[in-house]
């Protein structure tokens, strides 16, 4: 039963988070400041998230083929590719790196 008390917990508080943004007032999102941080915020979310999938097991930090693939990307993003060659090359050279033992 503690599973559904959790999942009732975590609908209202997700609706809560909701109703609170459509609550604040004009006035505060028209801020430069709010704006700019609005716009930042969903990139370092991202780039948060993927550091901890990339550098972690979940429990310890690693250094293995995923951080390789993450090179990958960023090397292809350097040279302005396609975002379907980024993720082929993150893939290719992450499959490459286990194939090789690592």
């Amino acid at each position: 039963m503690t599973v559904w008390i959790a999942i009732g917990v975590t609908a209202v508080g997700c609706y809560a988070v909701k109703l609170a943004g459509l609550l604040v007032p004009a006035g505060v999102l028209d801020r430069p400041v709010v704006r700019r941080l609005a716009a930042l915020l969903p990139v370092a979310l991202l780039a948060a998230l993927t550091a901890q999938q990339a550098f972690s097991d979940g429990r310890t930090p690693v250094l293995d083929a995923r951080a390789a693939g993450l090179a990958a990307a960023a090397v292809a993003l350097m040279l302005r590719a396609p975002f379907l060659l980024v993720v082929a090359s993150a893939v290719v050279v992450t499959a490459g790196v286990r194939a090789l033992g690592g």
